[in-house]
Order: structure tokens, then C-alpha cells, then sequence
């Protein structure tokens, strides 16, 4: 009978254990890599579902108005000529000028969605400011005239309405529970090109001093907004919308990764005094704010940059009265503290 020697031995029992072992760590990984391929799977199916159940809700808004010009002025004949739209979104878009013309038909198109089954819809009021004739588009295809409810220019949010019944409503989300860095979807019409989905994320909260509106506290988004977008909504993961989509920073007139958004929280609370007396109306306290920045702080021996800082009072004023005087912080109001102006 023949013998195997140990060094032999050896070596076939340790090829044996490195055979075992390589193809525990190959399956593995092609088990793990399969893990990883159903998770992305899962992910895109998850968005898939967010988009088809909130596309429904989301409107194609078409206005058109007539405007009057002195000859030898710019044609206002495209709707991106509107220093609105130029300001964010370059002069590329203002119409070459056309010399004696007194009168066009301004043609131009956002985004909507519908809030309330009988048709109520949310969308920005530079979208539908001024409009002599605005057209609602569902996803069905179907086609209905608006009329505007209310408006409030300072917030750029507007609620219109058209005559339907039993309509796909969007729900609408907490935005003061949204953190930075969660998942957001954006659906609209950009450039007229019907039910866009962009996705990207929540890249900051609280957003002020931008220029835009009178009153701002603006969701900061990377997801693709171009014109056209404005109105339409941004959703979370549960397929609520959290935010109106409503301009872009940009130095090319495109999309730079840098779109803004008015919170759902603060369109609610507009939405309701829009729907009951068709425009906001707000309280004056008659005092001039600003943040508190590191100098101040230490000039004024806080320990943070919280707060802000009433750096005038109106003569007469209700802040007056109620004692408040220049040079006050501001740290908290009814016990909940306040970080900065917006």
C-alpha cells in the first residue's frame, strides 16, 4: 500500500482550505453584491411609486395676458422676459425687442397642484400674476379655464381653482419636520415638457435674504428645477408635498444645482386666508430686524448667534408701546427660541 508524505499532506490540506475558503469569500460577495443590487432595486421602485401616485395631482398651468408697450420698447411676447424670471434665470431668456408694437398677448406656463377634490390648486402667483386667461391641464389630458382665488405677491404663493369634482388631490406634508439631507422629488413642467421628475435632496432649511420675496424662509434643493417647474410641488419619500418649487440660482440661466422652494407649512397657513378672503393679511408691528452675527454677539455679551437683533423701532408703533426699543434681542417668542429673521 502506497504512503503519502507528510509535506505533501500538508500542502493538499491546505490547498483544500484555501479552495473552501475562496469560494466562501466569492460567494459572499456575489451575495452581498446581490443584497446591494436588490436595495437599489427597491429604491427605484420606491421613487417610481412616490411619482405614480402624486403625478395625478400635478398640473400643467398655462396663462396669457395682454400687455401694453410704448413703441420702440422690448417685446414682453415671452413670458421669461418678466424681470422675475430674468433676474434668476439670465438675460438669454428676455425676447428680442420689436419697434413699434403696442400691444402682445404674453404667453407663459408653470406648474400646479390640486390641494381639494372640487379643484382647488396651489401654484406661485409670479406664474399666474396678471393673467387674463389661465388654462389648467391634468395628466388625463383634460383641459379647464381658472380662476384665481387669491394671491399674496410677497410670499409668491397663489390658489386658484377649476370646475371639477373628484379630482386627484396631493397630500400635503410637515416641512418643519424636514431635515437636511433627506430624500426630495420634484415634478413639474419644465420648458413645457409635461410631468418632469427630478430627484436629489434637501440641501438646507430656512433659506432667507435671497431677493426673491418680501417674506422668505426657502427650502434649499440640488433636485433639477429650470422654468416652467415654479408652482409645481416638492415631495417627500411618503409622496407629500413639503414645498412649492419656485426659483433657481443660476449665472448661466440654467439649472446649477442651487433651487429654492416655499415651505407647505407656510403656503397652508396663506392657502387658508387666500381661500376665505382671497388675500393675506398680516400684522405690523412697525420694528426693523436683523441677525445677529459674531460681532454683535459679543458686543452685546450673548454666548451664540441666536436671535435677532431690533435694530429700529417706528415712532407710534405697537412695538413701541409695548415697550420694545432699539438695540433689543430677541431670543425666544412664547418660550420657542429664535434662531435668525426668518
Amino acid at each position: 500500500m502506497s504512503r503519502i508524505s507528510k509535506p505533501i499532506q500538508n500542502s493538499v490540506t491546505a490547498a483544500l482550505v484555501f479552495l473552501v475558503l475562496f469560494f466562501l469569500t466569492v460567494g459572499g460577495a456575489l451575495a452581498g453584491d446581490d443584497e446591494n443590487i436588490a436595495l437599489l432595486d427597491r429604491s427605484a421602485k420606491a421613487f417610481a411609486a412616490v411619482v405614480k401616485k402624486a403625478g395625478p395631482a400635478v398640473v400643467y398651468v398655462e396663462v396669457e395676458k395682454s400687455v401694453h408697450v410704448a413703441g420702440g420698447q422690448g417685446s414682453p411676447y415671452d413670458f421669461f422676459s418678466d424681470p422675475f424670471f430674468e433676474r434668476f434665470f439670465g438675460p438669454q431668456f428676455k425676447h428680442p425687442r420689436i419697434p413699434r408694437q403696442r400691444e402682445f398677448k404674453q404667453r407663459g406656463a408653470g406648474s400646479g397642484f390640486i390641494i381639494d377634490a372640487d379643484g382647488y390648486i396651489l401654484t406661485n402667483n409670479h406664474v399666474v400674476s396678471d393673467a387674463d386667461k389661465i388654462t389648467v391641464r391634468l395628466s388625463d389630458e383634460r383641459e379647464f379655464t381658472a380662476k384665481v382665488v387669491g394671491t399674496d405677491p410677497q410670499s409668491d404663493v397663489a390658489l386658484i381653482k377649476i370646475d371639477g369634482k373628484n379630482l386627484p388631490v396631493l397630500p400635503l406634508g410637515n416641512s418643519d419636520k424636514l431635515q437636511v439631507g433627506e430624500w426630495v422629488i420634484a415634478i413639474g413642467n419644465p420648458f413645457e415638457l409635461y410631468q418632469t421628475v427630478t430627484v436629489g435632496v434637501v440641501s438646507a432649511k430656512g433659506r432667507n435674504r435671497m431677493g426673491i420675496s418680501d417674506y422668505e424662509n426657502y427650502i434649499q434643493t440640488d433636485a433639477a428645477i429650470n422654468p416652467g417647474n415654479s408652482g409645481g410641488p416638492l415631495l417627500n419619500i411618503h409622496g407629500e408635498a413639503i414645498g412649492i418649487n419656485s426659483a433657481i440660482f443660476s449665472r448661466s440661466g440654467g439649472y446649477m444645482g442651487i433651487g429654492f422652494a416655499i415651505p407647505i407649512n407656510m403656503a397652508k397657513n396663506i392657502e387658508q386666508q387666500l381661500l376665505q378672503h382671497g388675500k393675506v393679511t398680516r400684522g405690523w408691528l412697525g420694528v426693523m430686524i436683523q441677525n445677529v452675527n459674531k460681532d454683535l454677539a459679543k458686543s452685546f455679551n450673548l454666548t451664540s448667534t441666536h436671535g435677532v437683533l431690533i435694530s429700529e423701532v417706528s415712532a407710534h408703533s405697537p412695538a413701541e408701546k409695548a415697550g420694545i426699543k432699539q438695540g433689543d434681542v430677541v431670543l425666544a417668542i412664547d418660550g420657542k427660541k429664535v434662531d435668525n429673521v426668518a
